[in-house]
């Protein structure tokens, strides 16, 4: 008997294939979507990886014999499929493990209106809802069972987003995209190419299109530096303004300059929020607390309202909804756009940086340095036996230099010189996440090592 709790995460559905996720679990998990949230129609896709045809299937199954139709999309990426949601307005089930290793897979649930479900958004009944059913016994079928179509929206998706990115004024660009064998060797034909829609002034070098769940060439992750080395070798070796690297669903885009060197999230968060604001000045802009300080900085001095929340998704979209926030961004490279449903799409993300840089001729790296303010250390992992202890030791360690402190997510210290570093538990493993960021990189470091050597001590 499979145990959902290791199964449903926080956010989603997440876990191998097929001890922990198969096609009897993804059957319960349909019938108890439709249970929880009263579903009559919802809309279904998948990414590359092989086990996703018959997970979708098996938990559309589950949902119809409850009564509700399934619109199956058919391969997506994530944000194709919240583009879905919204479009047709109907809850929606996207069967992806983003870039997990090929052995996993899961599920990302969203009422209708792209409308995250998390745990404190009924993910959870969700889980007792199908444990319930698979310890005894799937509920009997409705005298109605629903019906089953399929639609292809990827002409829609891809009209859609150059209707809110207008990229056909832009000076030529020659662009390197790693797909890494995901979804965006999908998606990125037809919303950058001319699969689907008129040519642009862009020429795509296409780095492991091949939609390919094995992942043969490196993990679909950029947020792991070694996974991108492809494309910072080729971007030089081609003479090009610009890498693109999507992870495996495609929903979180990294940005690489013409010299091989990655751009940060925080910077690319502060020049897209610069870019909405100028279409809805004075609105909010969200940004999780682990972004660079930069970041509100120039959210205010472009008449924005910055607000700071905990990191993940659920919160993000939660207080964009609350302040009807234009946009937001967090360091792992999510972007969140009100004119998307609030949902995350590295694909618009992409068009805007693509956009700002196409419209001035100065390059990535002279365009972003107005953004990189300060120095940060990126996300450090550390095992540690008792995570409060360590967390405890840090706040001891600094206590007569702490400027301010707070503790909205893990806990936060500003020193007197204005750097500041984060420390935040893992929620699913014995780990402790460090996050630095100085004045300088000598600054930088300093606090890095220092702190490090208090949660490794």
């Amino acid at each position: 008997m499979v145990d959902l709790s290791g199964l449903v995460k926080a956010y989603d559905v997440r876990g191998t294939v097929p001890d922990q996720l198969n096609a009897d679990v993804a059957e319960a998990l349909g019938a108890a979507f439709v249970a929880v949230t009263g579903a009559t129609t919802l809309v279904a896709g998948h990414d590359m990886r092989s086990s996703g045809p018959e997970l979708l299937g098996a938990f559309a199954d589950g949902a119809m014999a409850q009564g509700a139709s399934v619109v199956n999309i058919g391969l997506a990426s994530t944000d194709m499929l919240y583009f879905a949601s919204g479009h047709l307005n109907l809850p929606g089930a996207m069967f992806t493990a983003s870039h997990n290793p090929a052995q996993y897979n899961g599920i990302k649930l969203c009422r209708a209106g792209a409308v995250p479900i998390g745990q404190d958004s009924g993910l959870v009944d969700i889980r007792t809802t199908a444990q319930d059913y698979l310890e005894a016994s799937m509920p009997a079928t409705v005298a109605q069972p629903g019906s089953r179509s399929e639609v292809n929206l990827l002409a829609e998706y891809a009209r859609y987003l150059r209707g809110l990115v207008d990229l056909s004024g832009s000076r030529p660009l020659k662009v390197v995209v790693d797909a890494g064998n995901g979804m965006g060797g999908y998606t990125v034909p037809a919303v950058l190419g001319d699969a689907e829609l008129p040519v642009l002034p862009i020429q795509i070098v296409q780095l492991y299109f091949e939609l390919d769940g094995t992942f043969p060439n490196h993990e679909a992750n950029p947020l792991e530096p070694a996974n991108l080395v492809d494309l910072q070798r080729k971007v030089v070796e081609v003479g090009a303004d610009i890498g693109l690297a999507f992870d495996g669903d495609a929903d979180r885009c990294f940005f690489i300059d013409a010299a091989g060197n990655a751009v940060s999230p925080s910077a690319v968060t502060a020049l897209v929020a610069v870019r909405e604001l100028a279409k809805a000045p004075g609105s909010a802009v969200i940004h999780n607390l682990i972004t660079s300080k930069a970041v509100p900085e120039i959210i205010t001095e472009h008449g924005g309202r910055p607000i700071r929340t905990r990191v993940g998704h659920s919160f993000i979209k939660a207080e964009m909804a609350a302040t009807d926030a234009v946009f937001g961004g967090e360091h792992s490279a999510h972007y969140y756009f009100r004119d998307f449903w609030r949902a995350d799409t590295g694909m618009l993300a992409a068009m805007h940086v693509l956009a700002a840089l196409g419209e001035q001729p100065a390059s990535l790296a002279e365009l972003t340095a107005e953004y990189s303010r300060y120095a940060a250390s990126g996300e450090i992992n550390s095992e540690v036996a008792d995570q409060a202890d360590r967390v405890t030791a840090i706040r001891d360690a600094f206590a007569n230099r702490t400027k301010a402190v707070d503790t909205l997510d893990g806990l936060t210290i500003e020193l007197a010189d204005g750097s500041w570093l984060n420390v935040r538990a893992s929620n699913t493993e014995p780990l402790l996440r460090l996050n630095v960021e100085g004045a300088s990189s000598a600054a930088m470091t300093a606090l890095r090592d220092e702190a490090l050597s208090v949660i490794r001590s």
